[in-house]
């Protein structure tokens, strides 16, 4: 494994310059960043009227640690943390989404804050479905004559069993029908790439709970492997390098805010440092210090290892032919994940190619089911189920 020291960011590999054939830490421009956001269809008049009164057929990405819904015609409509505080009492849902989050680690013995998704999957099938019935409900119109077709992405690497977990919960939550699909295909539509066509297009979505990575070609998976080493792992990370290296316990959402703050795969070009807030494990109290980048990049050093490392397996199983078009393409990242500053730089150092961040990656896999929603008849060949 290639060792990233201070003066790595100026090294040459194999003809690809990081400094100048690449793009910076602090600024990651990809090409496809000027293009314009895709808007939805948009029906008006008697049409318009007529959809959203009989049934609006929605997109779900049902996300480890987002939900985030897409209503035809209408677009992206709610993105919500995916957290539920519930009542001990009567088990009945007490907020959902934001607040809820606000809530964690904050409540009285009597509400307990649950993240019912874990590694992408339901963890806790009651909690998931109060939380996708709160969440169809906000977005639905009043009346309707019949309840809301969903498309709902899904991790690769699912069993059958988690699969039917998700369509329960999903009927049971007011859907009529249900359609899955798998999580790289939808952020492989949603970044623009040319799934239909007959040539190698190379994805690496990296979430909440898992890092899909996956070749595609002529609408169906050529290759694809479900990593459960994602967001929710790196948080853990700098939660536990924190605590060893400092004597310091900070909470979960404080170590995301640490990590989406200063946290980096590769040397930045100007130091950064953040005030973190934690309980003193050696006196019992409260306390406050600063760290830099350079501590959160150790801290991160094992799960961007896990990720360059299903990386490369992904391009040691993919054909000539293929690997010919993802060298001529780039490889595209997606995700809450590939926003991680210099995580392009430090892969294209690793596998001497390309990559690229999608245009808004958080969104890219409900953007991608919505356009599956959308032009369902055409594309409903993308969908495993």
């Amino acid at each position: 494994m290639l060792e990233i020291g201070n003066t790595s960011a100026e090294r040459t590999m194999k003809g690809v310059n990081v400094t100048t054939g690449l793009v910076q830490h602090d600024l990651i421009r990809t090409q496809e960043a000027s293009l314009p956001e895709p808007s939805p269809q948009r029906f008006g008049g008697f049409r318009g009227f007529f959809d959203g009164w009989v049934g609006q057929d929605m997109a779900m990405d049902l996300g480890t640690a987002n939900t985030l819904i897409y209503v035809r015609g209408r677009g992206i409509v709610l993105n919500e943390p995916s957290v539920v505080a519930v009542s001990e009492d009567d088990g009945t849902p007490v907020a959902v989404g934001a607040v809820a989050k606000d809530m964690y680690g904050k409540t009285s013995r009597r509400i307990r804050c649950v993240r019912p998704m874990k590694d992408g999957v339901i963890a806790d099938f009651e909690i998931t479905h109060l939380m996708i019935k709160d969440f169809i409900t906000r977005v639905s119109r009043k009346w309707q004559l019949r309840r809301p077709r969903l498309v709902v992405s899904i991790p690769s690497g699912v069993t059958m069993v988690e699969k039917r977990a998700v369509i329960d919960a999903a009927l049971a939550s007011g859907a009529r029908q249900i359609h899955l699909i798998e999580e790289p295909m939808a952020a492989a539509i949603g970044s623009g790439m040319p799934v239909q066509e007959c040539g190698g297009n190379m994805i690496v979505d990296i979430g909440g709970g898992t890092t899909e990575v996956a070749v595609i070609s002529m609408g169906a998976t050529v290759y694809s492997e479900s990593v459960r080493i994602a967001g929710d792992e790196m948080d853990d990370a700098v939660e536990h390098f924190i605590r060893r290296a400092f004597n310091l316990q900070i909470g979960t959402f404080e170590a995301e805010r640490v990590k989406l703050s200063i946290g980096s795969a590769m040397p930045m070009a100007e130091t950064r440092e953040l005030k973190v807030f934690g309980r003193d494990l050696a006196t019992g109290t409260p306390r406050e210090m600063i760290i830099d980048d350079a501590v959160v990049r150790r801290a991160l050093k094992e799960p961007v290892i896990a990720i360059v490392e299903a990386v490369h397996r992904a391009l040691e199983r993919t054909s000539p032919e293929l690997a010919e078009d993802i060298i001529n393409k780039g490889i595209y990242l997606a995700g809450g994940g590939a926003l991680l500053a210099g995580l392009p730089e430090r892969l294209s150092l690793e596998t001497n190619i390309r990559f690229l961040r999608a245009a808004n990656p958080l969104t890219a896999i409900v953007r991608g089911t919505g356009n599956v929603v959308e032009n369902f008849k055409d594309m409903r060949g993308v969908c495993i189920a």
